[in-house]
């Protein structure tokens, strides 16, 4: 049997107390909603598990327990007292805090600076509101397959493996808890999967007979760690109380929806305050979740176009959606002195893409179309001109060019080109990438991509330098 319960600060201090020097396991790699797992047999506790970090009185790193603010705790509790489970502790505790599989880590190299990567706080955060739900699996069916509950791009693959699907539908089967999910509710009353998606398309699909893994009949492992009575079989293949026990499972959902503004800064910020577990998404993964539409859809199309990805040097997309931030980063920069952010002195560059995807979000396909044509253009322009040595800087004090990308850099050099294209600047068959180098070694275009580069003033800086030192044209901000 497993349950939740609400423990107060002073009650969580006895008991780690009382359970001494007895081992405490860590599991910090999920989303956790829970602070602890306590798993318990015959009034005894077995063992006790640390699900988050942030809030942890205990960690192993610690001589002794750490102060926390927090005035009561989240626990899920396994009780085996009167439980058939024959499964030893630590394999019950992975099967909780197993979570979702990391991606491949195939990530293009980009120079990052501290002063583009800060977060931000804004009163849109007052206008969420968030409750807690069980939602049975009989339920997760039916909104998925009537299109109440959707997926977002980051979850389009379904990527655990036949035995970790296995064992996951046996853990259900044995009455296991199973980690909570995180979800959106959007304006039409739908619903996004931010974390879970695993998990419920597991169920979904052994419900339904396929394995989206393969396309193939999905029966569970015909292994010893799954249990001998539903060993190697179907659904259709359970009897009737089984059937009715998956069917009947819950599981815990945290919901959030932004109440006002409708452009989805606030929902963003929540993510990415809620989002300390083990693989802290990055701020285009939120985006990918939060701002779905049309131009989202875009970002992950012209993602894969051939000039792009030579010039990243990496075939396939990154698996932290760096490569998508620097389209978007395109577009917001390109349009910058059109925008209203461009009068301010200094912009946050996270709140200032997270706005500008909101508002590109319901943008007709005539604007779809248009922004389609003038990326292609420009990259394949730039790939033309500078091949896979575009965007990167030299390294110092040598001729030879750095390996990784430039976001700054990569701004000057997009939207100068872009400007070009536009002004039906004739391209010659100049030594482009002289220029480019003579450029690079240019004092105040070093200082405007180096230094304070969300400064208003040294992005238009940059961007008129490298028109002139390039194209010799005048970029009008």
């Amino acid at each position: 049997m497993a349950y939740r319960v609400v423990i107060s600060l002073v009650e969580m201090k006895q008991i780690l107390e009382v359970f001494g020097k007895q081992k405490i396991l860590e599991s910090f790699d999920l989303l956790e909603q829970e602070d602890y797992l306590f798993v318990r047999k015959c009034d005894e506790i077995k063992l006790i598990v640390a699900l988050n970090k942030m809030t942890s009185l205990y960690m192993s790193n610690r001589n002794k327990p750490c102060k926390t603010k927090k005035g009561s705790f989240y626990c899920i509790v396994i009780d085996l007292s009167e439980s058939r489970i024959c499964l030893e502790l630590e394999e019950l505790v992975l099967r909780y805090c197993k979570g979702e599989k990391t991606m491949a880590a195939k990530q293009i190299k980009l120079e990052e600076t501290a002063e583009e990567l800060m977060e931000y706080s804004d009163d849109d955060l007052y206008n969420i509101n968030s409750w807690g739900a069980d939602l049975s699996f009989r339920e997760i069916i039916t909104m998925y397959e009537e299109g109440e509950l959707l997926k977002p791009e980051l979850q389009r693959k379904y990527v655990w493996t036949r035995t970790e699907a296995s064992r996951f539908i046996d853990s259900i089967l044995l009455g296991l808890p199973v980690p909570s999910v995180f979800l959106a509710k959007e304006q039409d009353e739908t619903m996004l999967i931010i974390d879970g998606f695993q998990r419920i398309m597991t169920v979904h699909d052994y419900v339904k007979g396929v394995f989206s893994g393969d396309g193939k009949i999905f029966k569970l492992s015909n292994t010893e760690n799954i249990n001998a009575r539903w060993r190697g079989k179907a659904f259709a293949e359970l009897d009737t109380e089984e059937k009715r026990r998956i069917r009947s499972s819950t599981i815990h959902a945290i919901i959030f929806e932004q109440k006002h503004p409708r452009n989805d800064t606030g929902m963003f910020q929540i993510f990415e305050r809620i989002n300390t577990g083990g693989r802290t998404l990055k701020a285009q993964e939120i985006r990918n979740c939060v701002y779905q539409g049309k131009c989202n859809d875009l970002l992950f199309e012209l993602n894969k176009h051939d000039s792009w990805r030579k010039i990243l040097g990496l075939n396939v997309e990154d698996s932290r959606m760096a490569d998508l931030e620097l389209i978007l980063r395109y577009f917001a920069m390109r349009d910058l002195h059109i925008r209203n952010e461009g009068q301010l002195k200094q912009i946050n560059l996270a709140k200032y893409l997270n706005q500008y995807m909101g508002d590109k979000t319901n943008s007709t396909e005539e604007d779809i179309l248009n922004m389609k044509q003038d990326f292609i253009t420009m990259i394949d322009k730039v790939y033309e001109l500078l091949g896979k040595n575009a965007f990167k800087n030299l390294k110092k004090e040598s001729e030879n060019f750095a390996s990784k990308i430039n976001p700054a850099i990569f701004d000057a050099i997009s939207v100068a080109t872009s400007y070009a294209i536009k002004t039906e600047y004739k391209f010659t068959e100049e030594n482009y990438l002289e220029k480019y180098k003579r450029l690079l070694k240019n004092e105040e275009f070093h200082r405007a991509s180096s230094s304070r580069t969300t400064n208003i003033e040294n992005i238009k800086t940059r961007i008129q330098i490298a028109a002139e030192f390039l194209y010799g044209v005048t970029y009008e901000w």
